[in-house]
């Protein structure tokens, strides 16, 4: 269905993470407007509902009133400037989110054409972990994966093996 080239492969793996901690029964809060992978996710028979595009820095609104099961948010929390502030505002008891890690060989991610296009933070898996626990979440699982290109170079072929995205499944402390 999806082949192994950036977005299809990202995308492939973020849906097998999710169905693998998330039902068809689950009501879904998606942080993001809708994108290509809310309709695979829809098209999957998941039940998605999305933010509105409001800036979550400012407005937690709808996390703080979602009756939603779960939370997922697929490369959102490296845009904001409080990741702390949104991940305390959820509501739901599940949430699945993933980030891009930060690559020792490349500088973070800015768009010269779109300010909202950028990266204010690019995690280690131990910092994403840690503001996860800080913020009452308890990680039950997580993957990596690499992001391949086509590309000739030293940072390409560093893209075969480096991980670059990092996915967690973690339940609400109570």
């Amino acid at each position: 269905m999806y082949e192994k080239t950036f977005p299809n492969k990202r995308f492939k793996l973020t849906l097998e993470f999710l169905n693998k901690h998330v039902t068809k029964d689950d009501t879904i809060l998606d942080l993001g407007v809708p994108n290509p992978l809310t309709k695979i996710m829809i098209d999957s028979g998941l039940n998605i509902t999305n933010t509105k595009g409001e800036d979550l820095d400012f407005d937690q609104s709808a996390l703080k009133k979602s009756k939603t099961t779960v939370v997922t948010a697929f490369e959102i929390f490296e845009h904001l400037l409080s990741p702390f502030e949104v991940l305390k505002s959820i509501q739901s008891d599940k949430l699945v989110a993933s980030v891009p890690l930060k690559l020792w060989f490349a500088s973070a991610y800015r768009s010269s054409t779109d300010h909202w296009d950028r990266h204010y933070h690019e995690f280690e898996d131990w910092q994403f972990n840690w503001l996860l626990e800080k913020t009452g979440w308890s990680i039950i699982d997580s993957q990596k994966w690499t992001n391949p290109t086509r590309k000739i170079g030293v940072r390409p072929i560093l893209r075969w093996f480096v991980p670059r995205y990092y996915i967690v499944y973690a339940e609400k402390i109570k």
